[in-house]
Order: structure tokens, then C-alpha cells, then sequence
């Protein structure tokens, strides 16, 4: 199934989530340096322009990265991924939204390497021209980044980290994220796997953080931003997750001092709020 594009939801609140974690990751790996791997299963299309025909249809970035854009008050990490945006946006209007592989650019040195993978066709030739000119440090394949992983793991420099952030359009997905991660963890005890995941009324959305919790990783993080009240229908996603295994043992503070900032300017009523649990050895 591959209706699922990402471009009608470029910088939303889910993105403003995934992204502020992956740079703070990310910006913890180049404390050393030795190279590292960033391994994107679902990469998209790379880099989206907010007055497109598919973003401008749900303007979901107004009411994420909208809202936080020029603000001069935002906490260390929230400034920090406003300004990785705004590294596509020298002008100062935000025209330009940068998905993950994008983002994970700004942080790459000569050392390092990106593996791209993304199964829809055009947002595969998107990707593939974002990063036209970067052949030497990233690799993009047309391919299912599930099953791909396994080739990868463990890199040569023993440092990756790993974004699962599959659509979740079909029931499969949410197995396919704990089997994959399972396999990844055994192949690659050491590496950083960051997991996106929707906040649904859905069984399969809500059961997914402790299935990943049963995998039993020594060390994890698992942090959620609602916007909103879950709907009465049960239809719709109303906040999502991050669930981090072996993270920075510096995440938990930086995110601690954004949350609360983030979740009162992302908020749409009053069931806005966060949750931040972790276990770092």
C-alpha cells in the first residue's frame, strides 16, 4: 500500500516531536569523532515546500513548526531544531520544511554516512534529487527499509543511529516495528533506534510503546506530546511518541526543560500535555 505521503503533513506536531529528538541524538553522536551511520527506514521525499498543492491542502505545518517559528523565548532544544529548519529557509520565511534525512545532512560530517530507503516511487525520485551530488556519503535505495535494515547492522564504525517512522497505515506496521527493532537489537545491541509512533484510539497505536518496552532494552527513553483531546469518534491522531532505545543519557534533561514549553504553544484544547519515562543505564 503506498498512499501514504508525507508531504501533506510536513512540519507538523509529530514532526516538531521526531525531529527535535533525532537532531539532540544526532548532536550527541558528533561529541565524538569517530564516524556514524544514520539509517533512515522510511526517508520520504527529503525536503518539502509548504506552498505545495499537498501541504498546502492540510496546512498541518501552520499549526506545528508555525507556531514556534521566530519565537525568541524557546528552550535550548527547541532552538536548536528551529534553526536546523532554518538552515533551508535563509530568508526567514518559512517556505521550506526538511524532513529526516535532511535534517540528519546538517549534522553529517566528511566522515559520516546516510542509507536512505523509501518504497513510493515519487517520493523516492524526490529523495534521490535532494540528494543528487552526495553520492559518496549517502546512499538511496528504492526499497522496503524493514526488510533492508538487516544488511546494514551491525556498520562498520559500530555507531548508528536508526529511524523506524513507517506510516502505520496497515495493522502489519505496528508488528512489523517490534519484530524489525527486535532484530536490529540483536544484531546490533549498541546502536541508537529511534522509533515515531501515532497516538491513536486505536489498540494497535496504544499497545505499541509496551511492546517495544518488553524487548527488555537496558536502556530507553519513551516521551509523547498531545495536542489535543483524543476524539469522541476515536478517529484521528491527537499527539504521538518517540521511543528511543539506548539514548543519550543527556535526552531526558534537554527534553524535561522543552515539553512543557512545547506542548502549551502546540496545544489545540485543553488535553494538550506530555509524558516523559526513562531508564538510562
Amino acid at each position: 500500500m503506498l498512499s501514504y505521503r508525507h508531504a501533506f503533513h510536513a512540519g507538523n506536531h509529530a514532526d516538531v516531536l521526531k525531529h527535535l529528538v533525532l537532531l539532540e541524538v544526532l548532536d550527541y553522536y558528533n561529541r565524538k569523532d569517530k564516524p556514524w551511520h544514520y539509517i533512515d527506514t522510511h526517508a520520504g521525499g527529503g525536503c518539502y515546500a509548504l506552498d505545495s498543492e499537498q501541504a498546502d491542502k492540510t496546512a498541518e505545518a501552520v499549526a506545528g513548526v508555525g507556531r514556534l517559528w521566530g519565537r525568541e523565548d524557546a528552550p535550548p532544544a527547541v532552538a536548536n531544531y528551529l534553526a536546523a529548519v532554518g538552515q533551508f529557509n535563509p530568508l526567514g520565511r518559512l517556505l521550506f520544511y526538511p524532513g529526516s534525512p535532511a535534517l540528519a545532512m546538517t549534522r553529517a560530517r566528511p566522515q559520516d554516512r546516510l542509507r536512505l530507503f523509501e518504497l513510493h516511487p515519487a517520493d523516492f525520485e524526490s529523495l534521490s534529487r535532494t540528494f543528487a551530488g552526495e553520492q559518496e556519503r549517502v546512499q538511496v535505495r528504492r526499497s522496503d527499509g524493514f526488510g533492508a535494515l538487516k544488511s546494514l547492522l551491525p556498520p562498520p564504525s559500530r555507531r548508528a543511529v536508526v529511524l523506524i517512522d513507517p506510516p502505520y497505515e496497515l495493522k502489519e506496521d505496528y508488528r512489523r516495528v517490534v519484530d524489525t527493532v527486535r532484530d536490529a537489537m540483536r544484531r546490533f545491541p549498541t546502536g541508537t533506534f529511534v522509533v515515531w509512533y501515532p497516538m491513536l484510539a486505536r489498540p494497535e497505536a496504544r499497545g505499541l510503546p509496551d511492546r517495544l518496552a518488553e524487548l527488555g532494552a537496558e536502556s530507553w527513553l519513551d516521551v509523547r506530546l498531545a495536542v489535543r483531546k483524543p476524539p469522541r469518534d476515536g478517529l484521528g491522531m491527537f499527539g504521538s511518541g518517540v521511543y528511543v532505545i539506548n539514548p543519550p543519557w543527556l535526552l531526558p534533561q534537554r527534553l524535561e526543560a522543552a515539553l512543557a514549553w512545547l506542548s502549551a504553544r502546540l496545544a489545540v484544547d485543553e488535553g494538550a500535555g506530555f509524558d516523559l519515562e526513562h531508564h538510562i543505564e
